[in-house]
């Protein structure tokens, strides 16, 4: 009986091994394609709501499906100039007057994504004013300074309500949102530009809404800034951000419901102000994420504005590369004029 149990135990034995060393070879592919996902650092000014579209694509894992592994840092906006030419960060994720003027400054980059081409910010004012009309001769509270992409939005869009901006004093709140909307509360200020969701406490709290400058003037909220020795050098990885970052943005716009316990998750809003705030930035969103030429035209404005730049003509190809969005957009099925 011996004789018989041993080659049956033998037996049994080399099906295990043989067993184990399939079972490790199954599971081998899986830990080498973990392996080679392509790390990327990317920097943004802060986690606003301006950030959606990026904090999804990290926390639904949209870059971990296209391959990446995505590293967020959280960087003064006048810093990630210098550390994307080092290389310490690949990609800003913004579009705005700092990234802007960084490139029209000789840094060799380009805007090549959009997450939004317009800004949540509504002009509001103290009970008794009804109207634009009533602010003239009037302290209107901004957040930053003169120049601001903030502010040149609320010249433009004060200019096509009929006004005149230079009939209003614009004064400069440095600080959060909050700290505006206490200029306002304080009687400091007469009117002040708010964004949300300070917007809609100060609405609870009986200010009027004079105009929804957002809905007026289009200029990029969030985006996507690298070197064009990136894009030149690495197409199929940006492209790969960019896919993303719009998979992600596709998503927060289908479904409100994710979305408002994200924005509760990660920027600690009550669930009023997440679904509120949520409704309004869904206004806001570039549809394609293609670069648009008014957009990047608004925000060469606002630097001109503060008197920088304004000894030459800039084009649209002097500032933004649109074509890897313009790729990722016709994959994804969009239809592009």
């Amino acid at each position: 009986m011996n004789q018989f149990n041993r080659p049956l135990s033998l037996r049994l034995l080399v099906w295990e091994i043989l067993l184990a060393l399939f079972l490790i070879i199954l599971n081998v592919p899986q830990a080498h394609s973990q392996d080679k996902r392509t790390k990327v650092r990317i920097s943004n000014a802060g986690f606003t709501i301006t950030a959606l579209p990026l904090l999804a694509a990290k926390d639904w894992g949209a870059f971990a499906a296209n391959g990446l592994d995505v590293e967020l840092i959280v960087m003064n906006p006048s810093l990630a100039a210098a550390a994307v030419a080092q290389g310490d960060i690949d990609y800003v994720a913004g579009v705005g007057p700092a990234s802007v003027a960084a490139t029209l400054s000789g840094l060799q980059s380009r805007a090549i994504w959009f997450s939004s081409d317009r800004i949540s910010y509504w002009l509001m004012a103290r009970p008794q004013f009804k109207s634009v009309e009533d602010l003239k001769g009037k302290k209107i509270a901004i957040s930053g300074g003169a120049g601001g992409t903030n502010h040149v939005a609320l010249m433009i869009a004060l200019e096509k309500s009929g006004a005149n901006p230079k009939d209003f004093a614009m004064v400069g709140i440095p600080g959060q949102q909050i700290q505006v909307l206490y200029s306002l509360e304080s009687n400091f200020v007469e009117g002040a530009l708010i964004s949300p969701p300070v917007t809609f406490n100060a609405y609870k709290k009986g200010f009027n809404k004079l105009l929804d400058v957002g809905s007026m003037v289009e200029m990029p909220g969030g985006g996507l800034t690298t070197l064009i020795k990136t894009i030149q050098s690495r197409p199929g990885e940006v492209k790969k951000v960019i896919h993303a970052l719009q998979s992600a943005k596709d998503e927060v716009r289908k479904s409100k419901s994710k979305t408002v316990e994200l924005i509760i998750r990660l920027l600690k809003m009550d669930k009023e102000a997440a679904s509120e705030t949520y409704d309004t930035f869904l206004t806001t969103l570039n549809p394609s994420g293609v670069p648009n030429r008014a957009g990047i035209d608004n925000l060469v404005r606002s630097l001109q504005a503060q008197g920088r730049f304004t000894d030459r003509k800039i084009a649209f190809t002097d500032v933004a590369d649109d074509r890897l969005a313009t790729e990722v957009a016709k994959e994804l099925g969009y239809k592009l004029p």
